[in-house]
């Protein structure tokens, strides 16, 4: 494992779930930096994170996910990291299991043991197909937010994409760039967002986004 690990979290709204999230990162990881990616968050999850001793780079409104984890993700790299961890910070205690995914490939990928909650799955398969489309791959967990890669790697790979489709971008990019990709499943868990209206709509948006990449990728 590298000595130098550099950890952005990103974080939406997630004063209940952030604190157990960095307290299992850093027990897993005691030496990393950990800088929490804050994209407009509107109740104490910037606290929680300076709380818990990360750095927090922050944007004062709701841009999105690839939006707000670009700069977070540009500061990772000034620090000249051996490798930096991508995470969502719902994962609460499970995030203590993503040590598994360092190793030796230029971006590893994190597939959940088991899934919790979710729709149809039209979110999932409509990236599957995209990153086949437009990179000539398949992939298991394409939407994954849980992803180590080398300094290399991820500078190929920055800008992330606008909103949701920073993940399923992330795939085509770097196999576009000849990156190694590997899946590697692991024991973690995160909110589970259902067949409720608001998770139909946050599939939604997530739709929009693939659809964008799509677009912008050919």
């Amino acid at each position: 494992m590298p000595a130098e690990i550099a950890i952005v979290v990103a974080a939406h709204n997630e004063e209940e779930r952030l604190g157990g999230t960095l307290a299992a990162l850093l027990s897993a990881f005691p030496r990393a930096r950990v800088i929490v990616a804050d994209d407009g968050s509107t109740d104490r999850t910037p606290e929680i994170a300076r709380e818990a001793g990360a750095e927090v780079v922050r944007s004062e409104r709701d841009i999105g996910k690839g939006g707000a984890n670009t700069p977070a993700a540009e500061r990772a790299l000034e620090g000249d990291p051996g490798v930096v961890l991508l995470c969502d910070g719902d994962l609460g205690g499970s995030a203590a299991a993503l040590p598994g995914l360092i190793g030796d490939s230029d971006v590893a990928i994190a597939k959940f043991a088991r899934r919790l909650g979710g729709g149809f799955g039209i979110a999932l398969k409509s990236s599957r197909w995209v990153v086949e489309k437009r990179a000539g791959i398949t992939l298991e967990a394409p939407l994954s937010g849980q992803r180590a890669l080398t300094p290399q790697a991820l500078r190929s790979v920055l800008p992330f994409a606008p909103g949701f489709g920073m993940e399923t971008a992330m795939n085509i990019d770097a196999a576009r760039a000849g990156l190694t990709i590997t899946e590697i499943e692991l024991p973690l868990e995160h909110r589970a967002t259902g067949r409720t209206f608001g998770g139909f709509a946050h599939r939604g948006r997530q739709l929009l986004d693939i659809a964008r990449v799509y677009v912008s990728r050919r």
